[in-house]
């Protein structure tokens, strides 16, 4: 006589014959979905990072720039600061040694932190560079260099 396992039950057919009868599993069987689910987890994760770093593009170089729109901040460097370490903020006079709190003050509450920096043809780079390391001092980003164009006054 064949062995009946312990979980099936035994009916007896009309036929007179043993018949099995295994009961449904009303359970799922979650090993594997949880499994499906990390490999699927892990795709995504090393995917992610690679769809937001976007297209690097050269952009074109022009002679003329479009205007910018927000509200610039000049430093001009005039000829005499190599006598008097004074340099303009818009149209005010300022010493080198307070530039860098003026600037503060003049950056409060804005969210462009950039400063164009206009200086005289004569004077030297050395004194740019001064002038510079006192803008990065106040909390500057950018420092643009302005220079005129060919034929401009």
């Amino acid at each position: 006589m064949p062995k009946v396992a312990a979980n099936e039950e035994v009916s007896i057919g009309r036929s007179g014959r043993i018949r099995r009868v295994n009961p449904t599993m009303a359970e799922i069987n979650v090993v594997p979905l949880v499994d499906v689910m990390l490999v699927l987890l892990i795709i995504f994760m090393v995917t992610a990072p690679m769809l937001q770093r976007g297209v690097e593009v050269k952009l074109p170089v022009s002679r003329r720039a479009p205007q910018i729109a927000a509200e610039r901040t000049f430093v001009t460097v005039p000829l005499s600061y190599r006598d008097d370490r004074r340099v303009r903020l818009g149209e005010e006079p300022v010493a080198l040694d307070v530039l860098a709190e003026r600037m503060r003050q003049s950056l409060d509450g804005k969210t462009d932190r950039s400063v164009f920096l206009r200086g005289d043809g004569a004077v030297q780079l050395q004194e740019l560079i001064e002038v510079m390391d006192r803008l990065k001092e106040a909390g500057v980003e950018n420092v643009g260099l302005i220079a005129r164009l060919p034929g401009e006054r």
